[in-house]
């Protein structure tokens, strides 16, 4: 059957609070992970791949726009090239990725154009959520083909990301597209069916719900996943409160619930949105980024800061650690080193000891019109700390 873009018509947006809620979502942003999709060699699991195409293909048509963030490309590539089991050298990594992402989207595209439904394949590094023209760009570029009906099957771009600037798993890419594209819902796919209160296998408890970060304290959570994919259920979790607090309710389970997930039922573990949405660079800026030091603050400082309402002045900073350039990321900390914020510093690591305890009007006039100004602006900042 020959396809033809067109417009399709969704659902009107709604408020998504709970479960049963999905049913009525106009737009869900579906992750699923390598061990979902893969067999035991390595490869792409046809009839797993066929069953989750069907599954997203029946809500499309119903009206409810979909975005996948699919894994698998790297596991897709090692049979084709003899590898028996994930490398752990980036180089190998990339060159399975590059084999393996052809293979994954060939058979995404058979599949849903058994659902009339055409799909479009975006890669994306960290970058690309984090300045602000490539944002932009990105945000354009889904936008437009959920407009025009297309389906986007999104992965890390894994060709070309470094150590430095990747993404380290789909999960967090999820919850940084939930985020760009105002998605209602953030569903995670693994092969476990819910976050349980201790391992599985030794008669733990499904958490059913997830309010705060308070109802996981004292909760052991796995972290390894399998030897395909790169994640785990400490992942989904971390991935799932990202969304949460940024206003996007989410839920953690296997890739066999989808269909019910898609339902309304009563599966998996749901995080319940809380906080108001932020931007996509914000998320990163809070989970993602690599801090290059520590600027420590007085009391005084920290309060201010603590308030998500104040940028941070040399006058409130009590020492410097680390090493680091103007742009770089660094932690806000207490004097006991807790982490009260992050954010991008407008100098570099030797020059902030001698502007330490000073005011911006006393530094401008010593030092120039430059040094006026604020270490951290509070549009470059996240507070990590909110419960003072």
């Amino acid at each position: 059957m020959k396809q033809r873009l067109r417009m399709k018509e969704t659902r009107k947006p709604s408020a998504v609070r709970e479960r049963s809620d999905i049913t009525r979502a106009g737009r869900i942003v579906v992750k699923v992970g390598s061990s979902s999709l893969t067999t035991v060699d390595g490869g792409v699991s046809s009839d797993a791949l066929k069953a989750l195409v069907d599954t997203l293909g029946r809500a499309r048509a119903a009206g409810t726009e979909i975005i996948l963030i699919s894994s698998g490309a790297v596991a897709a590539g090692l049979a084709p090239m003899g590898v028996t089991r994930r490398p752990r050298d980036l180089a190998t990594q990339q060159a399975s990725a590059a084999v393996g992402q052809g293979q994954l989207v060939a058979q995404y595209v058979d599949e849903f154009a058994k659902h009339d439904v055409i799909v479009g394949q975006v890669l994306l590094t960290a970058e690309d959520l984090n300045r602000r023209e490539q944002y932009g760009n990105a945000f354009d570029t889904l936008n437009r083909l959920l407009d025009l009906g297309v389906l986007p099957i999104i992965n890390e771009h894994d060709t070309v990301a470094t150590h430095e600037i990747r993404f380290g798993d789909n999960d967090r890419l999820a919850a940084l597209v939930a985020d760009l594209v105002k998605a209602e819902t953030l569903v995670l796919l693994s092969d476990v069916d819910a976050v349980y209160d201790g391992p599985p296998q030794k008669g733990a408890k499904r958490i059913s719900r997830v309010d705060s970060p308070a109802d996981l304290e004292g909760v052991e959570i796995g972290g390894t996943g399998s030897g395909i994919g790169t994640g785990g259920m400490a992942t989904k979790v971390r991935a799932a409160t990202m969304a949460a607090e940024s206003g996007i309710p989410a839920l953690v389970t296997s890739a066999a619930n989808v269909g019910r997930v898609l339902s309304g039922e009563d599966v998996g573990t749901w995080f319940s949105a809380r906080g108001v949405r932020r931007s996509a660079r914000m998320l990163w800026l809070e989970h993602l980024a690599d801090a290059g030091g520590q600027l420590v603050l007085d009391a005084g400082a920290v309060k201010a800061i603590a308030s998500g309402r104040k940028s941070l002045l040399p006058a409130g900073i009590t020492a410097v650690q680390g090493a680091f350039d103007a742009g770089d990321v660094v932690e806000l900390t207490d004097k006991k080193g807790k982490v009260i914020a992050r954010g991008v510093v407008n100098f570099d690591n030797d020059e902030l000891p001698a502007m330490i305890g000073k005011s911006t009007r006393e530094l401008a006039k010593k030092q120039g019109k430059r040094y006026g100004r604020s270490v951290v602006h509070i549009d470059d900042m996240v507070v990590v700390d909110r419960r003072r």
